[in-house]
């Protein structure tokens, strides 16, 4: 399904940023833009899963285009 499909692999995005990367992020310091590394971690994982999804919507569109 991969080699036919391989746009769905931006759906990891969001598992990866959100579970994935936790035991890494997890800290205080550094602070970054007044908040703790690990809020901003997940602003920022908030703000790019949105992309992740339209990028797999948008790959899987083309696909089916093409058939």
């Amino acid at each position: 399904m991969i080699r036919r499909r391989p746009h769905l692999l931006w759906l990891l995005v969001p598992f990866v940023l959100y579970i994935g990367a936790l035991p890494f992020v997890n800290r205080v310091e550094p602070v970054v833009l007044g908040l703790p590394f690990f809020f901003a971690w997940l602003l920022a994982a908030t703000v790019l899963t949105p992309c992740a999804a339209y990028l797999a919507w948008r790959g899987d569109r083309k696909a089916r285009a093409g058939q």
